[in-house]
């Protein structure tokens, strides 16, 4: 099936301007199709962001959507993964059964009584999970969603994914025969690789990221991908460790 590349500039939750940089640089190199322009990078409120950003927000779901619509397999490029807000619940209205692979050094699984930053980023899929209101919808089941590679995780977060019953990935095998949406932020890889805007050491080599998302494409249905953080300077190292999503 075909896929629809297209790269989201426009300001989420982005606290610094190598966000945009970085998947620009990445969209550039793929191709993508690249849809609106940079926002001011700042530090906000959650509440403030989801003001802001509603229009940005707005449109990452409607890239996925149309993709969808047009029996195709959306690959979005953006900067934070705040987009899995509006994204997540466009894919599970189309695809109820659907997985979610989520391949993070973190878990986003925050939510505005948890969190201590209250950054929108790191309360993302609670709230595509219905953990707390985002004013843009949820039907995504925790226990639909598999992790790969998170591994840094707050108090409350450990508390939430257990009793949400949240999976962890033990080995690719795991994944045959499954319908998957992946969420990939590129700071699971370790920052010895690719650096992050919040780096966690002990992540996966590009390698490893590689083998995981071979057994997708091969072993498991691939119904869209979501790719973020692309790091400026890093976008070739981005598209090799991404590429059996882009094929």
């Amino acid at each position: 099936m075909e896929r629809q590349i297209a790269a989201l500039l426009c300001r989420t939750s982005d606290r610094g301007a190598q966000a945009a940089a970085g998947t620009r640089e990445l969209a550039e190199l793929l191709g993508a199709r690249i849809i609106g322009a940079p926002g001011e990078a700042r530090t906000a409120d959650h509440r403030d962001d989801l003001r802001d950003a509603h229009g940005c927000l707005l449109e990452a779901g409607g890239q996925v959507d149309d993709a969808m619509e047009a029996d195709r397999i959306p690959i979005l490029l953006a900067g934070e993964c705040s987009i899995c807000i509006s994204t997540l619940p466009v894919v599970i209205g189309r695809r109820p059964d659907v997985r979610v692979l989520w391949l993070d050094a973190h878990p986003d699984f925050n939510t505005p009584g948890t969190s201590p930053s209250g950054y929108l980023g790191g309360m993302c899929l609670a709230g595509a999970c219905g953990l707390w209101d985002t004013g843009f919808g949820a039907g995504l089941d925790p226990a639909r969603v598999i992790m790969f590679g998170v591994r840094d995780v707050d108090g409350p977060e450990r508390v939430a994914l257990d009793r949400c019953g949240v999976h962890r990935l033990g080995e690719p095998a795991q994944l045959q025969g499954m319908e998957l949406f992946v969420h990939l932020d590129l700071d699971v890889l370790d920052p010895e690789f690719h650096p992050a805007s919040f780096p966690a050491p002990l992540g996966l080599a590009p390698a490893a990221l590689v083998e995981v998302l071979s057994y997708v494409v091969t072993e498991a249905t691939l119904v869209g991908a979501e790719i973020t953080s692309a790091a400026p300077g890093y976008a070739q190292l981005a598209a090799d460790a991404a590429a059996p999503l882009l094929a």
